[in-house]
């Protein structure tokens, strides 16, 4: 296991918060569950689903349900308490009380609810949902943080070789959610990433605004975007060391990068890597994934209230114990 995922263990252990699996019947999220309340990565583990089918999975995989809480939407004592508070959410767009009710029987919506109520500190979810089903239900309950008009992604990449980074750990973003960022929402992404590196890597970040252009090298509209995106995160946050736009070696290469950006500080420094666009993050990760043998971990959503995570449908269990462990160290 690298260092990374038993540091983020310790650091969730230290918080001894509460975590809610909204897949509570999934076979791999069950076994998951098990581990992360036996090795305390969470105080308290809910599994979200019918307790029959639960305990079914349980027995099949093994698994002891004893400690591990479980919680059943449509027989909760808290369901017309989620069912009115989601209500009183969404009647603004039509939504009827039984409407509301009927909603609220959506293991997803349940989990994300009780992260809201604050009856749990995080949600992990998506080893069986789409991610667009995990988004819609962090964006209708839980909603972006103050100041947040978009929730992104990153992935917390651990490279084999040390020289990147903060000891080959990075930040790539957005690499899972925004398919093409408008210059406003590529700042965001840029300010969320920032947060994240000091969150999971706790070092300052060093941002680079990647491009196929450095410093007025090439013109196109792509590239103006990303010079729009760097004067919108200046403004914001006058203190971040970032810079833009920078081809991937002007940031990576400090020789490369005095050369095309001689005045300035990311080139060879870079821990956080912002891609313009989801296309090329999400090639970008994969590659080097691939290539440079790195552990890639998440997407690790950000910009959210409160943490919530998704999970890739083809994740293992012990994938989600990681996961868990990471997503519990953004609990404020």
């Amino acid at each position: 296991m690298s260092n990374f995922v038993e540091t983020m263990k310790a650091k969730a252990k230290a918080a001894g918060k509460k975590l809610v699996l909204a897949e509570g019947t999934e076979p791999r999220t069950v076994k998951a569950a098990r581990a992360i309340l036996d090795e305390k990565i969470a105080s308290e583990v809910f599994l979200v689903g019918n307790h029959d089918t639960i305990a079914k999975v349980a027995a099949e995989q093994g698994v002891k349900l004893d400690g591990l809480s479980l919680i059943d939407p449509a027989t909760s004592d808290k369901k017309a308490e989620f069912a009115n508070a989601f209500y009183e959410m969404r009647k603004h767009k039509g939504v009827t009380e039984e409407e509301a009710a009927k909603a609220m029987l959506d293991n997803l919506r349940w989990g994300a609810m009780m992260v809201k109520r604050n009856v749990a500190d995080a949600m992990v979810a998506g080893a069986e949902n789409a991610t667009g089903k995990v988004l819609v239900a962090g964006f209708n309950i839980i909603g972006t943080a103050p100041g947040v008009k978009s929730a992104s992604s990153c992935f917390v990449m651990d490279i084999p070789d040390k020289k990147w980074g903060k000891d080959g750990l990075m930040i790539f973003g957005d690499c899972a959610t925004i398919p093409n960022p408008t210059a406003e929402e590529l700042a965001e992404i840029a300010l969320m990433s920032a947060e994240s590196c000091k969150t999971f890597l706790n070092t300052e970040p060093i941002v680079a605004l990647l491009s196929f252009s450095t410093k007025g090298s090439a013109k196109h509209e792509n590239v103006d975007k990303v010079v729009k995106a760097l004067e919108i995160v200046k403004a914001k946050n006058p203190s971040l060391i970032i810079d833009g736009e920078l081809q991937a070696d002007a940031a990576l290469v400090e020789s490369v990068g005095k050369q095309k950006a001689p005045d300035s500080k990311v080139p060879g420094h870079a821990n956080v890597l912002i891609f313009p666009d989801l296309q090329s993050g999400n090639i970008g990760y994969k590659l080097v994934q691939r290539f440079g043998g790195a552990a890639a971990y998440g997407p690790m959503l950000q910009g959210f209230a409160q943490p919530i995570t998704d999970l890739s449908r083809g994740c293992t269990w012990e994938e989600i114990v990681n996961t868990a462990a990471i997503t519990l160290t953004q609990v404020k």
